[in-house]
């Protein structure tokens, strides 16, 4: 029999603790081997038990859990799922824990936190499954200032390129290392990154500190303009649409896609549609398969398509079920994604073959 994920929850709420080892213990392939309150008993259990993974709160006595998050990834690297409030500071909070290498987050309910907690079980299982498969990366601080984007300027063939690019979880560090290696003059980018409405305002405003291209959350009607990157709100679609000869936004609060609002799959392909040979689309580590069937769309448009390689992606499902049918190119590490979209943009003709 295959051995259960083992798991330890640091919650300083007694109800939280109590709900949490409940959910997971009832699933079978999971197995808390303990619980703590604080950091201080949370470190002695974790030596001992050394588990597969750690569900850690962010607000908690004694040492905060950003603070004990850093430590954990530098002395004792263990997948982590952080536990977060829905107020604007939990927001920071969470996007901080995920640059520092937790694997993903879970947001509580501002209100009857057992019920809403309950009907969360298939998310936090989900989710813990998911992080004790994942890769850690290694972690390094947000860049103080303007991140160091690539020097060598390249002559887009026209103002009409546009990149799209889906991800989910270790997407919030995917996302920033593109993100932060762009040009000030690069084509337009549409970002639609698997996050709950508050999370992706924080997201994109600390993107924009620490980027020389401008970041922010998509507007409804916004046109998409080189040199900006747009983030696809919380709890919103985000697709590519046209008003004459320029590139806008569309946001709407259509029913979920794949599982998710914003959609990965719904702006792929809005690009099909609107941009067609023009776009380059990019898919990055998640869980799942929102984005596939989009980004098929998108290729079979004329567009470039690309996915992050298994070996560099936290998570290799988003990019491995898009390979697997086809909708991608070619596959790259994180390293080298960046060049290879700009390269695209610069070319005579981005379009290929439809397949």
């Amino acid at each position: 029999m295959t051995q259960p994920i083992t798991a330890v929850v640091v919650d300083d709420s007694a109800l939280m603790r109590q709900m949490l080892s409940g959910m997971l213990n009832s699933d079978p392939a999971i197995q808390v081997l303990g619980t703590a309150a604080d950091p201080v008993a949370a470190r002695a259990l974790i030596k001992s038990t050394n588990p597969d993974v750690i569900t850690l709160d962010i607000e908690m006595p004694k040492m905060d859990g950003l603070a004990f998050l850093e430590k954990i990834m530098t002395l004792r690297p263990t997948p982590v799922l952080m536990i977060s409030s829905l107020t604007q500071n939990g927001a920071d909070a969470t996007i901080h824990a995920l640059e520092l290498g937790a694997v993903d987050f879970v947001a509580k309910p501002t209100s009857d936190l057992q019920g809403g907690m309950t009907a969360k079980r298939d998310e936090i299982v989900r989710k813990v499954k998911a992080a004790a498969r994942a890769k850690l990366r290694p972690t390094s601080p947000s860049p103080a200032g303007k991140a160091k984007a690539r020097t060598a300027r390249r002559l887009y063939r026209s103002t009409e390129r546009v990149i799209l690019i889906g991800a989910s979880t270790g997407g919030v560090n995917a996302v920033r290392d593109i993100v932060c290696a762009l040009p000030a003059d690069c084509p337009a980018v549409l970002v639609t990154q698997h996050m709950p409405a508050g999370f992706t305002r924080s997201f994109a405003e600390r993107l924009d500190r620490d980027t020389v291209v401008s970041v922010a959350e998509a507007r409804h009607g916004q046109r998409a303009v080189p040199g900006h990157v747009l983030i696809a709100p919380g709890n919103q679609h985000l697709e590519l649409s046209r008003s004459g000869a320029n590139y806008t936004c569309r946001l709407t609060e259509a029913p979920p896609v794949s599982g998710h609002r914003p959609s990965v799959d719904v702006l792929f392909r809005s690009a099909a549609k609107y941009a067609g040979l023009n776009a380059v689309g990019v898919i990055l580590t998640g869980m799942g398969r929102d984005g596939t069937a989009g980004l098929l769309e998108l290729r079979r448009s004329g567009a470039r398509t690309l996915g992050q390689d298994e070996a560099s992606s936290v998570v290799y499902g988003m990019p491995k079920a898009a390979w697997e049918i086809g909708a991608v190119e070619r596959q790259l590490p994180l390293s080298r994604m960046v060049d290879a979209v700009l390269d695209l943009c610069a070319q005579e003709k981005v379009g290929e073959v439809r397949v």
